[in-house]
């Protein structure tokens, strides 16, 4: 009866050693960004949120404008990370260090994005938002550079454009009328400290899980 009782409260002790490392794993996922993730993206070299509204740019490409802004709440600064184009990310996924994502506007659905043009303030590259609905071309992917597996929500990282090999960068130019005040984004063609980026403000996707049974205990 004793031999019986010892085991049954080894096997328990076991399945609760079993809980716990799942519930430890599950802590460490929900400390990345993940896919479907919904975020504002700061630039900790000059304090500024990665920001895009329905405003064309005068010159370049004319496409929709994105800038940084100071101001933390504004709702125009929230983001979403998203899969390349037919190579969809599944949803609560955590994002690995050099993935190749999209990251698109939520308030307007266009995707962030960067070509040949040069940018109004620093003649570096210009980047915009271009697509309707969340679908643009293939100038709409970045790879998240960062030092682990994967892209922590406390770390800065760094944002390279697949097709051009710029960096998304700021390096504090401001508009006037009608974005007063707002900093130019640019690529920049090295990595250096105006582009590290970190995540901020937002909704993070849990990744999916499956209750564990324990029935046992």
């Amino acid at each position: 009866m004793e031999v019986t009782h010892a085991v049954h409260a080894f096997v328990k002790t076991l399945l609760l050693l079993l809980l716990w490392s799942q519930c430890e794993g599950r802590e460490s996922e929900l400390s990345h960004v993940t896919c479907g993730s919904l975020l504002k993206l700061l630039n900790t070299r000059h304090n500024v949120r990665l920001h895009s509204h329905d405003v064309k740019y005068g010159s370049g490409s004319g496409q929709q404008s994105v800038t940084g802004v100071e101001n933390a709440d504004d709702a125009n600064s929230y983001w979403q990370i998203r899969g390349k184009p037919n190579r969809p990310c599944q949803r609560g996924a955590a994002i690995k260090c050099g993935q190749a994502i999209r990251i698109t506007h939520m308030k307007t659905s266009r995707n962030l994005h960067t070509h040949s043009f040069i940018s109004p303030l620093s003649n570096n590259q210009e980047v915009s938002a271009f697509g309707e609905n969340g679908e643009g071309d293939d100038l709409d992917t970045w790879t998240v550079q960062c030092d682990g597996d994967h892209w922590e929500r406390d770390e800065a990282v760094r944002f390279k454009h697949v097709g051009t090999d710029v960096f998304l960068s700021v390096t504090g130019e401001q508009y006037g009328h009608p974005i007063r005040g707002q900093r130019e984004v640019h690529g920049m063609s090295s990595p250096n400290q105006h582009n590290w980026w970190r995540s901020m403000e937002g909704v993070f996707i849990q990744p999916s899980q499956v209750p564990l049974r324990h029935d046992e205990l």
